[in-house]
């Protein structure tokens, strides 16, 4: 079950916000919703999205894939060893779009037969295209998966009287019929 979503204010009449501040948040959120929206639908084997509590989820899912690690002070680029799936949440703001940043995002998996693959913490992860919070994991079959997003509030300070006054409840999401095929890219 999803938390019921709240449309976050978006007050152009306030000491911190104008109308061009707003609709600049806009089109930064339009340009990154749009990128959201491709991987999900041309790059991603599987994608969506909902709405739930003051956000938009968004989830990808792709082969697994190697990616640079901090390590010993320096990047450290790590293959995919038992992992077969990558698994990405995106959390828009449910106003403007833009990505939110500073979560902590967890990702229960559930497998096809209905067990419980596992719950784990989705770090940030840079991309060439959009920032998301992902993994690798180690599933154990090619199926219909479902996805139990859990996000916390951010600890990050607001501006704005008004429309700062957002990300204060944790949130859950459920995607159901996932489709995942596992591999490595």
């Amino acid at each position: 079950m999803s938390t019921p979503f709240e449309k976050p204010p978006m007050d152009p009449d306030t000491d911190e916000a104008t109308q061009r501040q707003l609709d600049l948040a806009r089109a930064q959120g339009d340009a990154y919703a749009e990128a959201v929206q491709y991987m999900a639908t041309e790059v991603a084997d599987d994608g969506g999205q909902k709405p739930a509590g003051d956000y938009i989820v968004a989830y990808a899912v792709e082969k697994a894939e190697g990616m640079y690690a901090w390590q010993d002070g320096g990047l450290v680029w790590q293959e995919p060893e038992a992992e077969n799936a990558h698994i990405e949440i995106t959390v828009l703001d449910g106003s403007d779009k833009r990505f939110v940043p500073g979560l902590t995002v967890a990702v229960t998996v559930i497998a096809p037969d209905g067990t419980l693959v596992g719950t784990n913490e989705q770090p940030m992860l840079w991309h060439p295209m959009i920032y998301h919070y992902g993994r690798n994991w180690a599933l154990p079959a090619d199926g219909d998966y479902t996805l139990k997003v859990h996000i916390e509030p951010p600890q990050f300070m607001r501006h704005d009287e008004i429309n700062g006054k957002r990300f204060q409840e944790p949130v859950e999401v459920e995607f159901t019929d996932v489709h995942i095929e596992r591999g490595t890219d």
